[in-house]
């Protein structure tokens, strides 16, 4: 049985469906945080809630009695557990640092002692590549210790990291964290860049474009983050890991907003604003790591990525009036 926090998230989806597909026994908990609209996590659960291998429980990672029903209520053994709740969006996170430290570190920590006790042979982590911060070793990679975090939602992926890493010290359990670098694809949150950028071009409004339009990111699409999850369940190496999972080359801001206008068919409206905080120059990942110990890379250009999620649009052309 496989264990899945975060299991409503955008993420998380699509890592259950996978997971399913694959013939696992799965059970997902998320607590539906109110920070996007609930009718979106529903969606996102709706293909997979009549399988009879999952089973969903509503609730809250801090809440220890909660996670212990999660874990046991399918009266079958929790081997694995992927975790991926977490509050996830760094402009928020300045406002409400408490809020993230207490859902990311402590939540994690909670997750992290469910699976000492339980006996748990493996845990993956779901790190962010936000850890690096303004480290200027470009591209990344897992071995860098010259971390320069700049956001508390940063700061706590980071924390998170070590709480895994004395979990492996201290118990025979394998802790795998993967750094996801700017997923996108269908079902992502409606705050994100991608899914911000598409609505307001196709409704003909102006996009915030904040700086001069040259910083980066690494964007990798959800298929491939969900590939790079299920290859780390195999991964036999030491007791703690770190994976970096991108699409390890940049693009910018400018060629984003650009991309996007020529696949909408739409000239893009700037709405010029000062670089926000906690943003940082660029993300861009090394994957040598992945490449070796996982056998995995990425294999969905940005041009498919964003057809694929511009497909999943037009679908369904309600998505975009929910995400308002």
């Amino acid at each position: 049985m496989i264990l899945v926090t975060g299991a409503a998230g955008f993420i998380g989806s699509h890592l259950v469906a996978r997971l399913l597909a694959d013939g696992h026994q799965v059970a997902g908990l998320d607590n539906l945080d109110p920070f996007y609209a609930r009718e979106l996590k529903e969606q996102n659960l709706s293909g997979v809630r009549l399988n009879p291998a999952f089973r969903f429980h509503e609730g809250d990672i801090r809440d220890a009695a909660c996670l212990d029903r999660a874990a046991t209520g399918s009266g079958e053994r929790v081997d694995v557990i992927v975790h991926l709740a977490a509050k996830a969006n760094v402009r928020v996170s300045f406002a409400e640092p408490k809020v993230f430290h207490d859902v990311n570190v402590v939540g994690t920590r909670r997750v992290l002692e469910l699976a000492g006790d339980q006996g748990v042979s493996r845990v993956i982590l779901g790190s962010s590549s936000s850890i690096y911060g303004l480290n200027p070793h470009v591209p990344w990679s897992e071995d860098e210790t010259d971390l320069r975090p700049i956001s508390p939602y940063a700061k706590t992926k980071l924390e998170a990291e070590q709480a895994g890493r004395e979990l492996a010290a201290s118990h025979p359990i394998r802790v795998t964290a993967l750094r996801f670098f700017n997923v996108y694809g269908p079902g992502q949150r409606p705050d994100l860049a991608i899914a911000k950028f598409c609505r307001l071009l196709s409704a003909g409004e102006p996009l915030p474009f904040y700086g001069d339009g040259s910083t980066g990111r690494d964007y990798t699409y959800i298929d491939d983050i969900v590939d790079g999850i299920v290859r780390a369940l195999d991964f036999d190496g030491a007791g703690f890991a770190a994976f970096n999972l991108g699409n390890h080359f940049p693009v910018t801001l400018a060629e984003l907003v650009a991309t996007l206008g020529s696949m909408l068919g739409v000239e893009p409206q700037l709405d010029h604003q000062p670089e926000q905080p906690g943003d940082v120059p660029r993300t861009w990942a090394n994957i040598d790591q992945a490449r070796r110990w996982l056998d995995w890379q990425p294999r969905t250009s940005l041009v498919d990525g964003l057809n694929a999620y511009r497909a999943w649009l037009s679908d369904a052309p309600r998505r975009m009036n929910a995400a308002r």
